[in-house]
């Protein structure tokens, strides 16, 4: 039995999600996917302009007249939400840290899925495989994921990303839509490079990089001494943040830091949203649905 507060928390998380679901994405998820194939759904006469390959010679033999083969999109989907738990996600300079923009954008997604039918599943990663929940359908699994992103408790707070690309290959077998919900930064040097394990799983599946920032990574505050805690390492560092050289040397270093994440999703091959938490986390999400709709 979970507690009353993080039950208390699924059911708040799913009226907030769901009341953006229904008021905000209008469709723009249904259409901005493409289905696994095509099914067979009835027959109708030829008219001229048709393709011939698609007569069915049997019916027009029987009636005498042509017949063509009508197809449907099969819509069914499968979504595997892949979030970053490290502890990077414990930052935040605004009313959300990352790793709660990361949850709320996790479950908007979720009912996404849900109201299409989709199966949606969940992979929970940090330096290893933290936890996995196999793509299903139906609004119990989508309470249990809820849950899941809520409740549990990683136990690493590093990062690896070539460890949870690794395990999606092996894990998933028919074509699916990634979205994989972190900051993309480690503070270890040396964490592999996931670029090659990226771009193998982008080639068969639609795979799209979720980015959350935060606007005081980009330029600390000036507020003095201060001891900087690495929330991956737990190596602490005492900096004065009135310093010129500190200010210099952050945003020189920061930047590097940004270029070398763009250029290593950029390599990989996967479709890029970035959400700033310090403003509306579902505008990014129905801007991309948008220009994904208007590309089909």
């Amino acid at each position: 039995m979970l507690p009353k507060e993080i039950l208390k928390q699924v059911k708040l998380l799913e009226i907030s999600t769901r009341k953006m679901v229904n008021n905000l994405f209008a469709g723009e998820y249904h259409t901005a996917f493409k289905g696994q194939g095509l099914t067979f759904s009835d027959f109708r006469e030829y008219v001229p302009g048709d393709d011939v390959r698609s007569i069915s010679w049997n019916l027009t033999a029987k009636t005498a007249k042509p017949f063509v083969k009508r197809y449907e999109e099969e819509r069914e989907l499968t979504m595997l939400l892949c979030v970053d738990v490290s502890g990077s996600g414990l930052f935040g300079s605004g009313q959300y840290l990352k790793g709660e923009v990361l949850v709320n954008l996790a479950a908007v997604l979720s009912f996404a899925a849900q109201k299409n039918n989709d199966r949606v599943g969940l992979l929970l990663f940090s330096d290893q495989i933290e936890h996995f929940v196999v793509p299903k359908k139906g609004r119990y699994h989508v309470h249990r994921i809820l849950r899941d992103l809520l409740y549990f408790k990683p136990q690493s707070l590093k990062t690896d990303f070539k460890v949870a690309f690794d395990h999606i290959s092996h894990v998933l077998t028919k074509k699916a839509t990634i979205f994989v919900l972190s900051d993309f930064l480690s503070s270890n040097e040396k964490t592999p490079d996931y670029v090659k394990s990226l771009r193998l799983i982008a080639k068969r599946h639609d795979v799209i990089a979720v980015v959350v920032e935060d606007n005081a990574e980009k330029s600390f505050p000036e507020v003095g001494l201060i001891d900087f805690e690495d929330s991956e390492t737990g190596e602490i560092v005492t900096v004065d943040t009135s310093s010129h050289f500190f200010k210099k040397s952050y945003g020189q270093n920061y930047k590097a830091l940004i270029q070398a994440r763009d250029e290593k999703l950029k390599k990989s091959q996967v479709e890029i949203i970035k959400v700033d938490t310090s403003r509306g986390f579902i505008d990014p999400l129905i801007k991309f649905f948008s220009s994904k709709h208007k590309k089909r």
